[in-house]
């Protein structure tokens, strides 16, 4: 959730009341540029802060949070952000977290299924980057009875935005004459702004649903978790994201 103007704080009180620094040597040690604020010198006395902050003092940490992680459901009309400027669900308002996390990555407005919360940036940055190839699977249903010529596209990878996705694996599930709906299982690693929505459009196909159904090896359907429902991760989970990106 967005910080509130009364939950914070002149960050020199902060210093002088987790440190043995006075307020005026805190304020010292901001002009002499040794105070970084979540990874930045913080320049102006006046700078606020909260609870939730990391800050360091010559590299050394004086408050660094509790790391926590959820798994998230995400509903339709919910924003993958911390805030909305026209005032629109936002995804941390589904956790109830005692420290502020960030999504890992985004699912647009419309779109539903599972993605990470956490306050962990280290993780979180290596989980989004491409090159650790982070496995998300997508129930995708398409207006239209899809062929294979354009499938086979989505496969070899499609040129959108001035850029060419990689490789992906689609599978068409079905078709449903009824409501000329097909149904279209997308597996992709990257995680560029609407990126299946553009794939399918660019092809002729406009999607009508998308759902998350697996974000690296957690799956949808082994979770028991309701639509706009969340739950903490285990450590053992933790670990096991830390492993999948390289770290042991």
């Amino acid at each position: 959730m967005k910080k509130k103007v009364k939950d914070m704080e002149r960050i020199q009180k902060i210093i002088a009341r987790r440190s043995d620094y006075s307020r005026r040597k805190a304020e010292e040690l901001i002009v002499e540029r040794r105070v970084t604020l979540n990874g930045k010198i913080v320049q102006e006395l006046g700078t606020l802060a909260s609870g939730s902050d990391e800050i360091l003092i010559d590299g050394n940490v004086i408050y660094q949070p509790e790391k926590i992680y959820y798994l998230v459901n995400k509903p339709i009309k919910v924003i993958s952000s911390t805030s909305d400027e026209h005032e629109r669900a936002i995804i941390t308002d589904l956790v109830d977290a005692s420290e502020k996390v960030y999504p890992v990555g985004r699912l647009d407005y419309y779109t539903t299924g599972l993605i990470l919360l956490t306050n962990d940036g280290e993780l979180a940055n290596k989980l989004m980057h491409p090159k650790y190839e982070v496995k998300k699977i997508y129930s995708v249903k398409v207006e239209g009875d899809i062929k294979y010529d354009e499938i086979k596209k989505l496969r070899s990878g499609i040129e959108i935005d001035g850029y060419k996705t990689s490789h992906a694996e689609v599978t068409k599930i079905s078709y449903n004459k009824k409501t000329n709906q097909s149904t279209v299982e997308v597996q992709i690693h990257e995680g560029r702004n609407q990126q299946v929505r553009k794939m399918f459009l660019s092809v002729g196909y406009k999607v009508k649903t998308l759902n998350r159904i697996q974000y690296a090896f957690f799956k949808i359907e082994e979770e028991k978790i309701g639509r706009g429902k969340a739950r903490r991760l285990k450590i053992k989970e933790v670990q096991k994201l830390y492993n999948l990106v390289g770290d042991q």
